[in-house]
């Protein structure tokens, strides 16, 4: 058997993370088993679909490195189809026409709440007759659910679940106007792309049972199930907005590597022994079902934060360097040209293991690929009269210095110390970092300098000491 999962979002909105995950455990699935991994897009909502949403899930999916094997379907273009089966049903006397009207549902659903039944259909039309029915009455296409005893689902995830059939009404399986239910276009969907294994959140379990229905009515094979853990925010409800950033797009506008996300929604609910640090090749040599927990899962911006730094340091510097560009626009109005690119690409191991998102290093780039001539309140505390001194004494010592890089420039920053400070190279450094960089805090100061070049360190300091004499 061919393995073939899918991922079968609705266009109506930007893409959940939770929808992500349950996307990468297809993909992981497939891929471990060599199978197929397919996108349908369940579109048949048409007051709420949006062909914008359906780019933004493909972006997403793209972005997330989570290739698929198919030409994305259309749910609501296969609609024919639909109605065949619901046809094919209600011929066999699987299925019968329903004529309520809305009225009459509700006063049936009234009734069954006042007196504590659980609210379902009555089944009022199962055994009657269409010719009962008032003449050019519009209705609706039950399935017929079985009427007593129990059916199990077994789950890879749950194990077996069983619910007593009377909790499973007929459930509507095309609309008065003729179009199909959600219900049973996705069972006629996946059957018929062979889809052998449906992995989705534990929400679905429900859905599970009376989709299963239809699978008897068909007489087709069902699907081995596998039903997901939610993901919960901070206070063990649903991940929502108050909690941060929920949606895919969001997570990247953040700043955030999509191995980290892929990584940390991997261990979201699954695990393979101690193991943190897992790339999506490791993934799909590993993964499979017997690691997928039942318990729901809380969602940790910090673990998240945690994984997202690893892999910023572990990223190539070129690469970073491109996802960084829109960052240095939108974080600190940075276009780079050929110099401060360069600059910023040699600097780069020292600013990456500061960060813990491409908005971070953006902020940290800031040293590297922008003019020097403003200073923060820190900076300034460093910036005065003797200050100016030591600058004035490194500024003629660094103009003869011939080899700028590291242990010259430190060799010549402790001899500026013996002679202007006391001995104390704390009080060169200090006064010199807030001149090269504005603040306080940097990567290692003589590696800075090495990248910035002489002539951008000497400049720097000497706009430090115009700064100082102006105020």
């Amino acid at each position: 058997m061919t393995v073939i999962t899918r991922f079968p979002p609705s266009p109506t909105g930007m893409m959940h993370i939770g929808n992500a995950r349950t996307a990468l455990f297809n993909y992981l699935y497939a891929r471990h088993n060599d199978g197929k991994f397919v996108i349908r897009i369940e579109d048949t909502d048409r007051a709420r679909h949006s062909d914008e949403a359906v780019d933004v899930i493909i972006d997403s999916l793209n972005w997330l490195g989570l290739d698929f094997d198919n030409t994305p379907t259309s749910q609501y273009a296969n609609k024919d189809r639909h109605i065949e089966v619901a046809q094919e049903l209600l011929t066999e006397g699987k299925a019968y026409k329903c004529y309520c009207s809305p009225e009459e549902l509700q006063e049936m659903r009234d009734s069954m709440k006042s007196e504590g039944r659980i609210v379902a259909y009555n089944n009022k039309w199962r055994d009657k007759n269409d010719s009962d029915a008032p003449a050019d009455t519009p209705y609706v296409i039950r399935i017929k659910s079985p009427l007593d005893g129990h059916s199990v689902v077994p789950d890879s995830v749950q194990g077996d679940v069983k619910v007593e059939n009377k909790q499973l009404d007929d459930m509507i399986i095309l609309r008065s106007d003729g179009t199909p239910t959600y219900m049973l276009a996705v069972v006629v969907d996946d059957y018929d792309m062979g889809i052998s294994h449906v992995i989705r959140g534990d929400d679905h379990l429900n859905n599970t049972f009376r989709q299963n229905v239809i699978y008897d009515a068909m007489g087709w094979d069902k699907p081995t199930y596998a039903h997901l853990p939610m993901i919960l925010g901070d206070g063990g409800g649903k991940l929502s907005k108050r909690h941060g950033a929920v949606s895919v797009d969001e997570f990247k506008q953040a700043g955030y590597l999509p191995e980290a996300v892929n990584n940390y929604l991997l261990r979201l609910g699954w695990g393979h022994g101690d193991d943190e640090i897992i790339s999506i090749e490791q993934a799909i040599k590993l993964f499979d079902f017997k690691g997928i927990t039942k318990s729901a899962a809380k969602f940790d911006y910090t673990k998240l934060e945690s994984l997202n730094a690893h892999y910023i340091v572990e990223a190539d510097n070129q690469r970073l360097l491109d996802l960084l560009t829109p960052f240095l626009k939108s974080e600190i109005d940075v276009e780079l040209n050929e110099t401060t690119a360069s600059r910023l690409l040699n600097g780069m191991n020292g600013i990456k293991e500061r960060a813990k998102t491409l908005v971070q290093l953006a902020h940290e780039a800031r040293l590297y690929c922008t003019d020097i001539t403003e200073y923060d309140d820190k900076a300034q505390k460093q910036l005065n009269t003797d200050s100016a001194i030591i600058f004035k004494g490194l500024l003629e010592n660094l103009k003869t210095l011939s080899d700028f890089n590291h242990d010259p420039l430190e060799a010549l920053c402790r001899d500026t110390a013996t002679a202007l400070a006391d001995d104390k190279l704390g009080k060169v450094m200090m006064p010199l970092r807030a001149a090269l960089t504005g603040t306080d805090k940097s990567p290692a100061l003589f590696e800075a300098m090495e990248v910035l070049g002489k002539d951008e360190t000497l400049i720097r300091i000497q706009n430090a000491i115009d700064f100082i004499e102006k105020s």
